[in-house]
């Protein structure tokens, strides 16, 4: 059966200590405390720079059998002007030690820039550098395009022919894409408060626990941004929703609290 995996940015965040992790707990111990109480982390830390093979083994060894971590590739990857030269720094990031993570190693994001337009030649090109697999493992990509021109069929079209997901963004920010283009569902909430104990309203928290269960089950949620007509139900999804940005320092509150929605 496929899984709903709720999840926050990171585990290192100094407002965290003493309110999300207990007071006087260790920082080389973070990750295994907030491993725990969520079902996936996404690391941006590889966005900005590489990480070792031992780094991510040491991940692995630190978290439950059935945790995920969905990783951010390399900047240098996806901050360029012609994507279509991105090839070395694809594979370099690829070939990273990410393998280390085995069977905890969930979507790898590609992160564009807000300024950066839907070029179809140049977009395919890059797609085509994504690779399947990675030791016999199965990749998952995550296109999180940041520009108004990405709402359309022709980039939608684009992503479904490669198999990759668009990251579905809840933010005042960047424009909000619901259509499915891959095999599982990538959400991002950016809109927690810090006047709210949980970040969110427990309406709004109802209201994603029941639209992962739909998108679990292979529907669509009603009332989503889509830029083309909802499609039939398909097969079951993986989804991902992470609680990022926004009132960071109530996020874990709110995965929790959506966490506990979901086992219901």
């Amino acid at each position: 059966m496929r899984r709903i995996r709720v999840g926050i940015g990171g585990w290192n965040f100094e407002p965290w200590r003493n309110h999300f992790y207990p007071a006087g707990w260790p920082q080389a111990r973070e990750l295994e405390y907030a491993s725990r109480k969520l079902t996936a982390i996404e690391i941006n830390s590889t966005y900005y720079s590489s990480q070792k093979p031992s780094t991510f083994a040491k991940w692995r060894a630190e978290t439950p059998d059935d945790f995920l971590f969905s990783l951010k590739a390399s900047r240098f990857a996806t901050n360029r002007r012609v994507l279509a030269e991105a090839g070395e720094s694809v594979q370099r990031f690829i070939a990273s030690g990410i393998a280390e993570l085995g069977p905890k190693l969930g979507p790898i994001v590609w992160q564009f820039a807000p300024t950066k337009k839907f070029d179809a030649a140049d977009f395919e090109a890059f797609l085509k550098l994504l690779p399947a697999e990675l030791k016999g493992q199965k990749l998952r990509h995550a296109m999180d395009v940041r520009h108004e021109s990405f709402r359309s069929s022709a980039y939608l079209a684009l992503a479904r022919r490669y198999g990759a997901a668009t990251v579905f963004t809840e933010s005042d920010d960047y424009p909000a894409i619901a259509d499915l283009t891959g095999d599982f569902v990538y959400c991002r909430v950016m809109r927690t408060s810090s006047e709210l104990p949980q970040g969110c309203t427990a309406r709004v928290l109802d209201g994603l626990a029941a639209s992962s269960r739909v998108w679990q089950q292979g529907g669509m949620p009603t009332g989503l941004p889509l830029v083309e007509a909802a499609p039939a139900s398909g097969p079951e999804r993986d989804v991902f929703l992470f609680f990022i940005s926004g009132a960071k320092e109530k996020a874990p509150a709110a995965a929790m609290s959506l966490i506990e929605r979901l086992k219901t």
